[in-house]
């Protein structure tokens, strides 16, 4: 199962549409996860009302800030925990077991960053599932202190590409 994990940093502008739209084309993740949308619920519903395959929900952006969605598709047994501005938990029922994947959006401010490791930490005690944790988390000292564990990356060795061809390629 693939997982796709991209902080949008806006996902109002059709190009940025047309970018992702690609990418799920090409990577056909069975779900994904989008922060730092910078939309309302209503316009991320918008945007993924262009990929038919996924179901999904919303957090609302505060102003233009934040927004996030997670996506997964419809023939996972996706079942919601909780959300907040900086998270979107839930539990996956597949025939391996259950387990749990949270979609996170740490806190920007250097001066908050504290609170994201506090969320997590109130987050890894509410269930005792095997526990995913995807997003951006604006702040990695020490994995260990919510009990983290490096997953190992297999795949493309690039978060972001701009899909053209030759020397115009940047990744």
């Amino acid at each position: 199962m693939s997982i796709l994990s991209l902080n949008c940093r806006g996902l109002g502008h059709p190009d940025a549409v047309g970018a992702l739209r690609h990418l799920l084309r090409r990577e056909a993740p069975a779900m994904v996860f989008l922060c730092e949308t910078k939309l309302s619920g209503h316009e991320i519903r918008t945007v993924r009302a262009k990929f038919d395959s996924y179901f999904g929900m919303e957090v609302d952006s505060v102003g233009r800030s934040g927004g996030l969605a997670f996506w997964w598709n419809k023939e996972i047994n996706c079942e919601f925990v909780s959300s907040s501005v900086h998270h979107m938990d839930f539990i996956i029922r597949d025939g391996n077991g259950d387990w749990r994947v949270t979609g996170f959006y740490g806190w920007p401010m250097v001066a908050d960053r504290h609170l994201s490791w506090e969320l997590l930490r109130v987050l890894g005690r509410q269930s005792t599932l095997p526990w995913m944790c995807i997003g951006d988390y604006n702040e990695i000292l020490y994995a260990d202190e919510c009990g983290l564990v490096d997953v190992r990356y297999e795949g493309y060795a690039f978060t972001w590409d701009n899909g053209q061809a030759g020397d115009d390629n940047r990744q």
